[in-house]
């Protein structure tokens, strides 16, 4: 049964499968600004290597701490893979504050199921495992955005209890309970 993991060396060749899966439907080119987009670019150079990848989980669960470089205008988050035995099957990442960019189109929950293992109800399961983290970390409504375009993803924000709140330019903006 899949369940939430911190990013593990674990799944890398699965991983890797699924990066080329983003890779094919167009992920990772400059204009893809998503999280998946961002770190194809960055760090998807190095992933070929065991050290290399490994260098990624380190960076990825360094996130959490306030003191951790990023890049301006990125809040501390938790980052948590989907995963099934040794098989990746999807991301999460939980930012720990809003700015005002995120509270426009951000929002404090972001994710990506790979594409072979889409329309199985991963999104959904996913979301509703990282309310309760979120609520840990002191977040007690989280904001979860989707495109217009993205009625899958708008399926699984509502199953999870997200209340619309309004349209931003070309997102719906939703309120989620976290407990």
């Amino acid at each position: 049964m899949p369940e939430l993991s911190l990013p593990t060396v674990r799944v890398r060749r699965s991983f890797l499968d699924a990066m080329a899966e983003f890779r094919g439907e167009g992920r990772g080119d400059p204009a893809d600004t998503s999280m998946i987009g961002s770190e194809l670019r960055d760090f998807g150079h190095r992933w070929s290597s065991p050290d290399g990848f490994s260098t990624y989980v380190d960076w990825l669960r360094s996130q959490v701490r306030e003191d951790s470089p990023r890049p301006d205008g990125h809040v501390p988050s938790t980052t948590l893979w989907w995963v099934e035995d040794d098989d990746y099957l999807g991301r999460l990442a939980i930012r720990h504050r809003l700015t005002p960019g995120l509270l426009e189109y951000g929002g404090h929950i972001g994710y990506d199921v790979r594409p072979s293992a889409r329309r199985r109800g991963y999104a959904t399961a996913m979301l509703r495992a990282a309310l309760p983290v979120a609520r840990g970390l002191g977040i007690e409504s989280a904001l979860v955005t989707c495109d217009v375009t993205n009625v899958a993803s708008r399926k699984v924000i509502e199953a999870n209890g997200g209340v619309l709140e309004d349209q931003r330019g070309d997102k719906w903006r939703f309120w989620l309970p976290t407990s």
